[in-house]
Protein backbone atom coordinates (compact mmCIF):
# COMPACT_ATOMS: atom_id res chain seq x y z
CA UNK A 1 0.00 0.00 0.00
CA UNK A 2 1.39 3.93 -0.63
CA UNK A 3 2.76 4.57 2.66
CA UNK A 4 1.45 7.73 2.38
CA UNK A 5 -2.56 6.55 1.89
CA UNK A 6 -1.85 4.32 4.95
CA UNK A 7 0.05 7.17 7.12
CA UNK A 8 -3.66 9.03 6.14
CA UNK A 9 -5.65 5.92 7.21
CA UNK A 10 -4.15 5.99 10.63
CA UNK A 11 -3.71 9.97 11.17
CA UNK A 12 -7.36 9.88 11.28
CA UNK A 13 -8.83 6.98 12.91
CA UNK A 14 -9.40 7.08 16.62
CA UNK A 15 -6.80 6.28 19.30
CA UNK A 16 -9.27 3.51 20.36
CA UNK A 17 -9.56 2.19 16.78
CA UNK A 18 -6.01 2.27 15.95
CA UNK A 19 -5.58 0.15 19.17
CA UNK A 20 -7.50 -2.75 18.08
CA UNK A 21 -6.59 -5.77 16.42
CA UNK A 22 -9.44 -5.92 13.61
CA UNK A 23 -7.93 -2.42 12.14
CA UNK A 24 -4.66 -4.02 11.72
CA UNK A 25 -6.16 -7.27 10.39
CA UNK A 26 -8.02 -4.63 7.68
CA UNK A 27 -4.96 -2.74 6.63
CA UNK A 28 -3.76 -6.13 6.30
CA UNK A 29 -6.26 -6.80 3.46
CA UNK A 30 -5.92 -3.49 1.46
CA UNK A 31 -2.19 -3.88 1.60
CA UNK A 32 -2.43 -6.77 0.16
CA UNK A 33 -5.01 -5.95 -2.30
CA UNK A 34 -3.49 -3.55 -3.21
CA UNK A 35 0.12 -4.88 -4.22
CA UNK A 36 -2.10 -7.49 -5.86
CA UNK A 37 -3.78 -4.76 -7.76
CA UNK A 38 -0.20 -2.91 -8.97
CA UNK A 39 1.23 -5.58 -9.85
CA UNK A 40 -1.59 -7.24 -11.60
CA UNK A 41 -2.29 -3.60 -13.60
CA UNK A 42 1.10 -3.11 -14.27
CA UNK A 43 1.07 -6.46 -16.19
CA UNK A 44 -2.15 -5.24 -18.06
CA UNK A 45 -0.27 -1.89 -19.18
CA UNK A 46 2.80 -4.34 -20.34
CA UNK A 47 0.36 -6.47 -22.21
CA UNK A 48 -2.01 -3.95 -23.94
CA UNK A 49 1.46 -2.13 -24.61
CA UNK A 50 2.40 -5.21 -27.08
CA UNK A 51 -0.57 -4.11 -28.30
CA UNK A 52 -3.47 -5.76 -30.28
CA UNK A 53 -4.05 -2.47 -33.01
CA UNK A 54 -0.21 -3.39 -34.03
CA UNK A 55 -0.91 -7.32 -34.04
CA UNK A 56 -4.39 -5.54 -36.09
CA UNK A 57 -2.27 -3.80 -38.87
CA UNK A 58 0.84 -6.11 -39.44
CA UNK A 59 -1.91 -8.51 -39.91
CA UNK A 60 -3.96 -6.99 -42.37
CA UNK A 61 -0.65 -6.16 -44.73
CA UNK A 62 -0.03 -9.54 -44.83
CA UNK A 63 -3.80 -10.69 -46.08
CA UNK A 64 -3.76 -7.38 -48.81
CA UNK A 65 0.32 -9.45 -49.84
CA UNK A 66 -1.40 -12.63 -49.87
CA UNK A 67 -4.44 -11.00 -52.23
CA UNK A 68 -1.29 -9.77 -54.41
CA UNK A 69 0.72 -12.68 -54.61
CA UNK A 70 -2.53 -14.63 -55.31
CA UNK A 71 -3.38 -12.18 -58.34
CA UNK A 72 0.24 -12.38 -59.70
CA UNK A 73 0.10 -16.37 -59.52
CA UNK A 74 -2.98 -16.19 -61.40
CA UNK A 75 -1.92 -13.94 -63.89
CA UNK A 76 1.47 -16.50 -64.17
CA UNK A 77 -0.72 -19.78 -64.34
CA UNK A 78 -2.49 -17.62 -67.57
CA UNK A 79 0.99 -16.83 -69.14
CA UNK A 80 2.34 -20.63 -68.70
CA UNK A 81 -1.31 -21.33 -70.36
CA UNK A 82 -0.96 -19.73 -73.28
CA UNK A 83 2.70 -20.73 -74.02
CA UNK A 84 1.97 -24.15 -73.48
CA UNK A 85 -0.86 -23.86 -75.53
CA UNK A 86 1.08 -22.51 -78.52
CA UNK A 87 3.94 -25.20 -77.86
CA UNK A 88 6.69 -22.44 -78.66
CA UNK A 89 9.61 -24.31 -80.04
CA UNK A 90 13.09 -24.85 -78.32
CA UNK A 91 15.06 -22.73 -80.80
CA UNK A 92 12.32 -20.29 -81.37
CA UNK A 93 13.81 -17.34 -79.51
CA UNK A 94 13.27 -13.57 -78.50
CA UNK A 95 14.35 -10.82 -80.01
CA UNK A 96 17.23 -9.19 -77.71
CA UNK A 97 16.93 -12.28 -75.75
CA UNK A 98 18.82 -15.78 -74.99
CA UNK A 99 16.11 -17.25 -73.48
CA UNK A 100 13.48 -19.43 -75.40
CA UNK A 101 10.10 -20.26 -75.50
CA UNK A 102 10.43 -23.80 -73.34
CA UNK A 103 12.78 -22.04 -71.15
CA UNK A 104 10.75 -19.07 -70.68
CA UNK A 105 7.91 -21.39 -69.32
CA UNK A 106 10.38 -22.91 -67.35
CA UNK A 107 11.01 -19.79 -65.78
CA UNK A 108 7.87 -18.73 -65.26
CA UNK A 109 6.86 -22.22 -63.88
CA UNK A 110 9.78 -22.31 -61.02
CA UNK A 111 8.73 -18.57 -59.81
CA UNK A 112 5.08 -19.34 -59.46
CA UNK A 113 5.98 -22.28 -57.61
CA UNK A 114 8.54 -20.16 -55.35
CA UNK A 115 5.77 -17.44 -54.73
CA UNK A 116 2.98 -20.22 -54.21
CA UNK A 117 5.24 -21.47 -51.28
CA UNK A 118 6.13 -18.23 -50.12
CA UNK A 119 2.24 -17.37 -49.87
CA UNK A 120 1.86 -20.24 -47.52
CA UNK A 121 4.09 -19.13 -45.17
CA UNK A 122 2.71 -15.99 -45.27
CA UNK A 123 -0.42 -17.54 -44.36
CA UNK A 124 1.04 -19.55 -41.56
CA UNK A 125 2.34 -16.29 -40.52
CA UNK A 126 -1.07 -14.74 -40.54
CA UNK A 127 -2.86 -17.53 -38.82
CA UNK A 128 0.07 -17.65 -36.09
CA UNK A 129 -1.06 -13.92 -35.44
CA UNK A 130 -4.48 -14.08 -35.22
CA UNK A 131 -3.96 -16.82 -32.91
CA UNK A 132 -1.25 -14.49 -30.87
CA UNK A 133 -4.42 -11.70 -31.16
CA UNK A 134 -6.43 -14.16 -29.41
CA UNK A 135 -4.27 -14.83 -26.54
CA UNK A 136 -3.75 -11.32 -26.39
CA UNK A 137 -7.66 -10.27 -25.98
CA UNK A 138 -8.25 -13.22 -23.84
CA UNK A 139 -5.40 -12.39 -21.49
CA UNK A 140 -6.88 -9.39 -21.13
CA UNK A 141 -10.08 -10.58 -20.07
CA UNK A 142 -8.48 -12.56 -17.74
CA UNK A 143 -5.83 -10.11 -16.09
CA UNK A 144 -8.94 -7.67 -16.33
CA UNK A 145 -11.11 -10.04 -14.00
CA UNK A 146 -8.34 -10.39 -11.81
CA UNK A 147 -8.13 -6.57 -11.06
CA UNK A 148 -11.64 -6.54 -10.05
CA UNK A 149 -11.30 -9.01 -7.09
CA UNK A 150 -8.91 -6.77 -5.37
CA UNK A 151 -11.44 -3.78 -6.14
CA UNK A 152 -14.45 -5.32 -4.99
CA UNK A 153 -12.61 -6.29 -1.63
CA UNK A 154 -11.23 -3.10 -1.15
CA UNK A 155 -15.26 -1.41 -2.00
CA UNK A 156 -16.59 -3.55 0.74
CA UNK A 157 -14.06 -3.28 3.07
CA UNK A 158 -14.31 0.10 3.27
CA UNK A 159 -18.13 0.02 2.96
CA UNK A 160 -17.63 -1.71 6.56
CA UNK A 161 -15.31 0.15 7.98
CA UNK A 162 -17.69 3.43 6.75
CA UNK A 163 -21.06 1.86 8.54
CA UNK A 164 -19.60 -0.09 11.52
CA UNK A 165 -17.54 3.05 12.56
CA UNK A 166 -19.92 5.92 11.53
CA UNK A 167 -20.27 7.36 14.75
CA UNK A 168 -16.60 7.18 15.77
CA UNK A 169 -14.93 8.64 12.22
CA UNK A 170 -14.44 12.67 12.03
CA UNK A 171 -15.04 14.43 8.99
CA UNK A 172 -11.61 13.98 7.61
CA UNK A 173 -11.86 10.09 8.13
CA UNK A 174 -15.12 10.36 5.99
CA UNK A 175 -13.41 12.14 3.32
CA UNK A 176 -10.48 9.79 3.20
CA UNK A 177 -12.75 6.72 2.79
CA UNK A 178 -14.86 8.15 0.11
CA UNK A 179 -11.68 8.87 -1.16
CA UNK A 180 -10.58 5.24 -1.55
CA UNK A 181 -13.81 4.77 -2.99
CA UNK A 182 -13.63 7.63 -5.43
CA UNK A 183 -10.22 5.45 -6.80
CA UNK A 184 -11.69 2.09 -6.26
CA UNK A 185 -14.52 3.96 -9.05
CA UNK A 186 -12.17 5.08 -11.52
CA UNK A 187 -10.01 2.02 -11.86
CA UNK A 188 -13.02 -0.06 -12.31
CA UNK A 189 -13.74 2.47 -15.38
CA UNK A 190 -10.51 1.96 -16.41
CA UNK A 191 -10.80 -1.77 -16.08
CA UNK A 192 -13.96 -1.52 -18.12
CA UNK A 193 -12.20 0.43 -20.58
CA UNK A 194 -8.82 -1.96 -21.42
CA UNK A 195 -11.75 -4.47 -21.99
CA UNK A 196 -14.14 -2.50 -24.35
CA UNK A 197 -10.87 -1.81 -26.42
CA UNK A 198 -9.66 -5.47 -26.33
CA UNK A 199 -13.30 -6.68 -27.35
CA UNK A 200 -13.56 -4.08 -30.45
CA UNK A 201 -13.05 -6.25 -33.86
CA UNK A 202 -13.38 -9.61 -32.24
CA UNK A 203 -17.03 -9.87 -32.61
CA UNK A 204 -19.00 -9.61 -36.57
CA UNK A 205 -20.01 -6.21 -36.90
CA UNK A 206 -24.29 -5.69 -36.08
CA UNK A 207 -25.78 -3.21 -38.79
CA UNK A 208 -28.37 -1.38 -38.65
CA UNK A 209 -29.92 2.17 -38.47
CA UNK A 210 -29.22 4.16 -35.55
CA UNK A 211 -29.93 7.53 -35.62
CA UNK A 212 -27.04 9.97 -34.84
CA UNK A 213 -28.95 13.42 -34.44
CA UNK A 214 -31.28 10.92 -31.43
CA UNK A 215 -27.84 9.56 -30.20
CA UNK A 216 -26.22 12.95 -29.81
CA UNK A 217 -29.03 14.27 -27.95
CA UNK A 218 -29.32 11.16 -25.74
CA UNK A 219 -25.27 11.34 -24.74
CA UNK A 220 -26.15 15.33 -23.87
CA UNK A 221 -28.55 13.74 -21.81
CA UNK A 222 -26.59 11.53 -20.04
CA UNK A 223 -23.43 12.96 -19.16
CA UNK A 224 -22.72 15.91 -16.83
CA UNK A 225 -22.24 18.49 -19.08
CA UNK A 226 -20.93 21.79 -16.48
CA UNK A 227 -23.33 24.97 -16.65
CA UNK A 228 -20.53 26.88 -18.35
CA UNK A 229 -20.34 24.82 -21.17
CA UNK A 230 -22.24 24.73 -23.97
CA UNK A 231 -23.27 22.07 -26.69
CA UNK A 232 -24.63 22.42 -30.38
CA UNK A 233 -25.78 20.48 -33.39
CA UNK A 234 -24.69 22.69 -36.27
CA UNK A 235 -26.88 20.74 -38.42
CA UNK A 236 -29.18 17.25 -38.37
CA UNK A 237 -27.37 14.24 -38.00
CA UNK A 238 -28.10 11.75 -40.51
CA UNK A 239 -29.18 8.00 -39.84
CA UNK A 240 -26.21 5.25 -40.66
CA UNK A 241 -26.06 1.94 -40.64
CA UNK A 242 -23.63 0.54 -37.70
CA UNK A 243 -24.18 -0.50 -33.90
CA UNK A 244 -25.36 2.37 -31.65
CA UNK A 245 -23.41 0.99 -28.51
CA UNK A 246 -20.51 1.26 -30.38
CA UNK A 247 -20.89 4.70 -31.99
CA UNK A 248 -22.11 6.37 -28.75
CA UNK A 249 -18.78 5.45 -27.44
CA UNK A 250 -17.05 7.14 -30.38
CA UNK A 251 -19.25 10.33 -30.21
CA UNK A 252 -19.27 10.10 -26.16
CA UNK A 253 -15.26 10.09 -25.66
CA UNK A 254 -14.61 12.59 -27.85
CA UNK A 255 -17.64 15.10 -26.36
CA UNK A 256 -15.84 13.89 -22.81
CA UNK A 257 -12.44 15.17 -23.76
CA UNK A 258 -14.09 18.50 -24.82
CA UNK A 259 -15.21 19.02 -21.49
CA UNK A 260 -12.55 17.68 -19.07
CA UNK A 261 -10.01 19.89 -21.45
CA UNK A 262 -12.13 23.27 -22.05
CA UNK A 263 -10.30 26.17 -19.64
CA UNK A 264 -12.61 29.23 -20.88
CA UNK A 265 -15.31 30.68 -18.53
CA UNK A 266 -17.68 30.16 -21.20
CA UNK A 267 -16.64 26.97 -23.34
CA UNK A 268 -19.10 25.69 -26.28
CA UNK A 269 -18.86 22.29 -28.40
CA UNK A 270 -19.76 22.49 -31.94
CA UNK A 271 -21.37 18.74 -33.46
CA UNK A 272 -21.65 18.74 -36.91
CA UNK A 273 -21.35 16.52 -40.21
CA UNK A 274 -20.31 17.36 -44.03
CA UNK A 275 -22.03 15.21 -46.78
CA UNK A 276 -19.39 13.30 -49.15
CA UNK A 277 -20.18 11.36 -52.17
CA UNK A 278 -19.32 7.71 -50.20
CA UNK A 279 -18.87 8.73 -46.26
CA UNK A 280 -20.07 11.17 -44.04
CA UNK A 281 -17.36 13.28 -42.16
CA UNK A 282 -18.13 14.23 -38.76
CA UNK A 283 -16.50 17.23 -36.60
CA UNK A 284 -16.43 17.60 -33.06
CA UNK A 285 -15.04 21.24 -32.76
CA UNK A 286 -14.81 22.96 -29.05
CA UNK A 287 -12.88 26.45 -27.96
CA UNK A 288 -10.44 24.55 -24.96
CA UNK A 289 -7.67 24.07 -24.53
CA UNK A 290 -6.00 23.05 -27.40
CA UNK A 291 -3.05 20.31 -28.38
CA UNK A 292 0.34 20.94 -29.44
CA UNK A 293 0.84 19.36 -32.67
CA UNK A 294 3.78 17.12 -31.90
CA UNK A 295 0.87 15.49 -29.62
CA UNK A 296 -1.52 14.82 -32.57
CA UNK A 297 -0.86 11.07 -33.10
CA UNK A 298 0.47 10.39 -29.43
CA UNK A 299 -3.11 10.79 -27.79
CA UNK A 300 -4.66 7.67 -30.14
CA UNK A 301 -2.35 5.40 -28.08
CA UNK A 302 -3.71 3.14 -25.33
CA UNK A 303 -2.96 5.08 -21.77
CA UNK A 304 -1.36 7.98 -23.13
CA UNK A 305 -2.83 11.60 -21.40
CA UNK A 306 -1.57 14.97 -22.37
CA UNK A 307 -1.76 15.74 -18.83
CA UNK A 308 -2.23 14.44 -15.09
CA UNK A 309 -5.97 14.53 -15.30
CA UNK A 310 -7.36 12.07 -12.42
CA UNK A 311 -10.38 11.91 -15.02
CA UNK A 312 -8.81 10.79 -17.61
CA UNK A 313 -8.11 6.91 -18.07
CA UNK A 314 -5.71 7.62 -21.14
CA UNK A 315 -7.64 5.29 -23.38
CA UNK A 316 -11.16 7.17 -24.53
CA UNK A 317 -9.23 8.32 -27.98
CA UNK A 318 -7.49 5.01 -28.66
CA UNK A 319 -11.12 3.36 -28.14
CA UNK A 320 -12.54 5.92 -30.61
CA UNK A 321 -10.12 5.12 -33.58
CA UNK A 322 -10.20 1.31 -33.37
CA UNK A 323 -13.92 1.92 -34.00
CA UNK A 324 -13.85 4.44 -36.96
CA UNK A 325 -11.14 2.38 -38.34
CA UNK A 326 -13.39 -0.94 -38.17
CA UNK A 327 -15.86 0.99 -40.03
CA UNK A 328 -13.52 1.62 -42.49
CA UNK A 329 -13.33 5.56 -41.62
CA UNK A 330 -10.62 7.65 -40.60
CA UNK A 331 -9.92 10.16 -37.74
CA UNK A 332 -8.18 13.01 -37.54
CA UNK A 333 -7.37 16.39 -35.87
CA UNK A 334 -6.66 20.29 -36.42
CA UNK A 335 -5.95 22.20 -33.14
CA UNK A 336 -4.29 25.57 -31.55
CA UNK A 337 -2.64 25.97 -28.52
CA UNK A 338 -5.40 27.81 -26.33
CA UNK A 339 -7.56 28.37 -29.29
CA UNK A 340 -9.16 24.59 -29.37
CA UNK A 341 -9.42 21.61 -31.41
CA UNK A 342 -11.43 19.91 -33.88
CA UNK A 343 -11.43 16.06 -33.98
CA UNK A 344 -12.74 14.80 -37.49
CA UNK A 345 -13.68 11.55 -38.55
CA UNK A 346 -15.35 9.53 -41.21
CA UNK A 347 -17.70 6.60 -41.53
CA UNK A 348 -19.10 5.23 -44.56
CA UNK A 349 -22.50 5.75 -45.93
Amino acid sequence: MNSLLKRQIRKYLPKDLLASKDIEIFLDAVDRSYYNFEEQFIMQQRAMSISSEELSIANQQLKQEANTQKEVINKLKRVIDTLKFYELPENNSFDNSDIDGLKLVDFIDNQTKEIVKINKQREKLMDEMAHQNQELGDYAHMVSHDLKSPLRSIETLTTWLKNDYHDKLDDNGKKSINLIRNNVEKLDTLINGILDYSTIGKNQLELYDVNLDQLVDYIQDTIEVPDHISIVKKVPLPILKGDKFRLQQVFQNIIDNAIKYNDKPSGFIEIGVINKTDFWEFFVKDNGKGIEKSYFNKIFKTFQKLENNPESTGIGLSIVKKIVNLYGGEIWLKSVVNEGTTFYFTLKK
